[in-house]
């Protein structure tokens, strides 16, 4: 086995998570080695976040577009006062630079505290060690689906219906029924003119097919009046909202490996660029990066999120469209917390109570089972 020299932070795992972590710790100053089977491949998914989730550090190109009030239709329309954004993956990853970080193009094979083994037997040693390799697509854990065209502005128009844009639109005009797995038009500026398209399936376990939701989201445009000639550009989403058990073995977890996607919506990218500095300052004072990371009120938060994970698996349609328009209706700050605040308990608690008795009786079954 080939041994390297001892290295200050090791990443596994070079997607938006693990290069922003790379990037930040050899920012602040730090030796970093990263592997990843293809270190050089480009994001093609579409990321987006709130735009005061955004760091300082990060540059204002790093943005392809801005929403300063994105709408939802839960049963009728609401719009939120709370700017949204897209990012330009190329410039982002542009905002990230990796050199000279010294990166290896190759599968991990192992992980542990002092290091990592690679498939061809190679070991690379540090004093702290990352995960970001993302989480498998696996039957175990509860995905998210997309299927989404790229389209001109004014193609896009009669979709947006005079909307900068949807957020979540949950009308059924996408040919579902009752009993159906429910599903949601993500419309979206990208900037360069264009607007994503996307016919969402929140969660599921497992989640809609993406063929199915190809036919619902040209049953939808159809409705609206879009035209669309196969030529557009095409988007195919599928991840998972969950996570595999936080490790306690010295090995942090990062991005959606640890833990840090919402699993309620998804969102894992705004809340890794959050974070990253607290974890790299952790590691410069030789201090315990998780405990960063994993205060007893975030760890509270996550369990909160879990429970709203588990109602939005036991919802149907009618109730699903029933839960957000009631969520949207919650003082923003309630909102602000549960979407965005990962250690804020209190606030989590209060707008989750809150929801609780907003909602119809008998969707109130679904949520309290949901606790257990």
């Amino acid at each position: 086995m080939t041994t390297s020299r001892i290295a200050d932070v090791l990443v596994a795992g070079l997607g938006p998570a693990g290069r922003t972590l790379a990037s930040r710790a050899h920012a602040a100053g730090l030796e970093v080695v990263a592997v990843d089977p293809h270190p050089d491949r480009e994001w093609t998914a579409t990321y987006g976040a709130w735009a005061d989730e955004l760091p300082s550090w990060l540059p204002a190109g790093a943005v392809a577009s801005r929403v300063d009030e994105p709408a939802v239709w839960a049963g009728r329309p609401h719009v939120l006062n709370r700017a949204y954004c897209i990012f330009d993956t190329a410039a982002l990853r542009a905002a990230l630079p990796l050199d000279p970080v010294t990166v290896t193009a190759g599968r991990v094979r192992s992980l542990d505290p002092g290091g990592a083994v690679l498939d061809d037997g190679r070991r690379l040693r540090a004093r702290y060690v990352v995960d970001a390799r993302g989480v498998p697509v696996t039957a175990q854990y509860a995905q998210q689906s997309a299927f989404g065209v790229v389209v001109d502005e004014p193609a896009a128009a009669p979709a947006l219906e005079s909307r900068s844009a949807w957020f979540m639109d949950w009308r059924t005009d996408n040919g579902t029924v009752s009993g159906d797995t429910p599903s949601f038009l993500y419309a979206m500026p990208v900037g360069a003119g264009r607007v994503l398209l996307e016919e969402t399936c929140l969660v599921g376990r497992p989640p809609v097919p993406l063929q199915e939701l190809r036919r619902r989201l040209d049953a939808r445009l159809t409705a609206r009046g879009v035209p669309v000639d196969g030529s557009e550009r095409i988007e195919r989403v599928r991840f998972a909202v969950e996570a595999p058990p936080r490790r306690r073995d010295g090995v942090l977890g990062f991005g959606a490996r640890g833990g840090l996607m919402h699993p309620a919506t998804g969102y894992a990218v705004g809340t890794a660029l959050a974070t990253a500095d607290a974890v790299v300052t952790a590691m410069r004072n030789n201090a315990d990066p998780d405990e960063v990371l994993w205060t007893r009120a975030a760890r509270a938060v996550a369990a909160l999120r879990s429970v709203g994970l588990r109602a939005l698996l036991r919802l149907d349609a009618t109730s699903t469209a029933e839960f957000f328009s009631e969520f949207f209706e919650l003082p923003p700050a309630h909102q602000r917390a549960y979407l965005s605040r990962r250690d804020d308990l209190a606030g989590t608690a209060a707008a989750m109570w809150k929801l609780f008795g907003a909602v119809p009786p008998r969707m109130r079954g679904a949520l309290v089972r949901a606790m257990w």
